[in-house]
C-alpha cells in the first residue's frame, strides 16, 4: 500500500506519534500543515465516530487526498459520560488544560469509593483511502484522581488515573503512554486493518 495520506492535525506531537504507529505500512503521511489552504476542519457530531469521518472527509475534499483524522476524550461515569465529545470545550472555548482538570475535580467532590470510573476513548478515521471510510477505535479504562499528577503528557492526563499501575497518565514516560493510551489502541487497531486490506 504505497498511497499519500494526509493526517487531520496540526498538532506535530500527535502527528509524530500517528507516523510512529503506521510507519511500516507503506503510507506517505503529510501533516494537515503541509496544506495551508485547507481551513478550519468541522467538528459538530455528537460522537467521536461522528466527529472524526467528518473531519475525515472534509480534510480529504479539501486536500485532494486520503485522509486520517481522529476525535477522542474523556468520558466520566459519575458526570454521565461528561464531558464526552466535549473534553476540549468542558470549561469554556478558552479554558486551559488546567481550568479543564479543576472543573472535572470540582464536579467530582461527591464521588466516593468505586465512583469514580472513567475512561479515553479516541475513534480514528481514514476517507478516500480505499473508497468507504475506515473506522478504528481504542479505550482506556481508569479512574479519576483526587488531585492533578505527573509533569507529563497534556488534557486531562494529570488527574486521569490508571489503579493498575498507581500512577496517572501524566506520570507515565511518553512510549509507555502511547503504548496504553486511547490513541495508541485506537492505532493498533487501524494497522490491522489496513493490513487486511493491504
Amino acid at each position: 500500500m504505497s498511497r499519500t495520506v494526509v493526517v487531520a492535525t496540526r498538532n506535530s506531537g500527535k502527528f509524530d506519534e500517528i507516523r510512529a504507529a503506521l510507519r511500516d505500512l507503506g503510507l506517505r503521511l503529510k501533516p494537515l500543515s503541509a496544506f495551508p489552504d485547507a481551513g478550519e476542519l468541522p467538528e459538530s457530531g455528537d460522537t467521536f465516530e461522528a466527529n472524526a469521518l467528518q473531519k475525515a472527509w472534509a480534510c480529504h475534499k479539501a486536500t485532494g487526498i486520503a485522509a486520517l483524522a481522529d476525535d477522542s476524550g474523556l468520558e466520566v461515569d459519575f458526570l454521565g459520560g461528561r464531558p464526552g465529545v466535549c473534553s476540549s470545550r468542558f470549561a469554556g472555548e478558552h479554558a486551559t488544560d488546567a481550568d479543564r482538570n479543576r472543573l472535572i475535580l470540582e464536579q467530582m467532590k461527591d464521588a466516593g469509593p468505586g465512583q469514580r470510573a472513567a475512561r479515553f476513548r479516541c475513534v480514528i478515521a481514514v476517507a478516500g483511502l480505499l473508497g468507504a471510510a475506515i473506522v478504528a477505535q481504542g479505550t482506556c479504562e481508569g479512574e479519576i484522581a483526587l488531585a492533578p499528577r505527573g509533569d507529563h503528557g497534556f488534557g486531562y492526563d494529570p488527574i486521569f488515573l490508571l489503579p493498575e499501575l498507581g500512577v496517572t497518565m501524566a506520570e507515565l514516560p511518553r512510549v509507555e503512554k502511547n503504548r496504553i493510551s486511547h490513541r495508541g489502541r485506537a492505532l493498533l487497531a487501524l494497522r490491522e486493518l489496513l493490513l487486511k486490506l493491504a
